[in-house]
């Protein structure tokens, strides 16, 4: 295991405001605990311009982005899937009460989020469940052991997307899927798009334009196999957001601010949410 990744990983974990401010709420009866308390990423909407600004409308978006993630990467019954930064388990839920035979594995470097998984999520019959505290640059599985590797929402976390995706290959069986969904910027910005430290969402890697991902797929050993931008099916995310005072004291404004830039870079088409699935070849 490479120790100096690690490390740098758990720092990162230790530096997620916006997890801070979840923690602070899910034990309690507000609107950020009943939108975020089984799944923490973007909404799907089909039809964006019906989409209300309450917390029931965003969580049930924010399960259709996890059904449309296991879509792009071909799950079905009787598979082996690893869900690699799983956050509270919302993905590995899903899958588990859609699919049957089952062996699934949720993987976080922070234990409060696995913890918190563990309390929550738990396996129909017939179903295997397992939430493992690790590295996405270290994955502590043997070679060949899954059949899908899914990140939803996470990979601009990583301290390094190539060794990610070289453990995905190491671990995927031949024929595999890697699907991701992430934040990819349009091409002709990528010179001045480089790694954003934030107060509020952390040290967030957008620098990967489809094209790099295109390269880093052919040298990691995958092929792209879909590449779908559905970032209209994803704005009525910020609108919801615009309607949450989560953040307390020093995170209050930064969580206002990095939210509307991410936001008017989507809108403007400078930034687009894609789901990306690569096969092992």
């Amino acid at each position: 295991m490479n120790l100096r990744f690690l490390d740098r990983e758990t720092t990162q974990s230790r530096q997620l405001a916006y997890f801070e401010t979840l923690f602070s709420h899910l034990d309690g009866e507000t609107a950020v605990a009943l939108a975020f308390s089984r799944n923490v990423h973007w909404g799907f909407w089909e039809h964006p311009r019906q989409a209300s600004r309450k917390a029931e409308d965003f969580a049930a978006a924010a399960e259709r982005m996890t059904v449309e993630v296991c879509r792009t990467a071909r799950i079905g019954d009787q598979q082996a899937v690893l869900d690699v930064g799983c956050g509270f388990g919302g993905t590995l839920a899903s899958l588990n009460e859609r699919f049957c035979q089952m062996r699934l594995t949720g993987l976080n470097i922070d234990p409060r989020q696995i913890a918190r998984a563990r309390a929550t999520v738990h396996p129909r019959p017939g179903n295997q469940i397992e939430f493992v505290e690790g590295s996405a640059s270290s994955l502590p599985f043997p070679n060949q052991s899954f059949d899908v590797v899914v990140v939803v929402e996470a990979i601009f976390n990583f301290p390094d997307r190539v060794r990610f995706f070289a453990e995905a290959h190491r671990v995927l069986r031949p024929g595999g899927t890697l699907a991701i969904s992430d934040f990819v910027p349009s091409s002709w910005i990528f010179p001045i798009w480089l790694n954003v430290a934030t107060s509020y969402y952390g040290n967030c890697d957008m620098r990967y334009s489809l094209g790099k991902y295109r390269r880093l797929a052919r040298d990691s050993g995958f092929r792209p196999v879909v590449e779908r931008d559905v970032t209209v099916n994803t704005l009525p995310t910020y609108d919801f957001l615009e309607t949450l005072e989560p953040a307390a004291g020093a995170y209050r404004e930064a969580a206002k601010l990095e939210t509307r830039i991410l936001g008017w870079m989507s809108r403007w088409r400078l930034l687009t949410y894609m789901l990306l699935a690569f096969e092992r070849v």
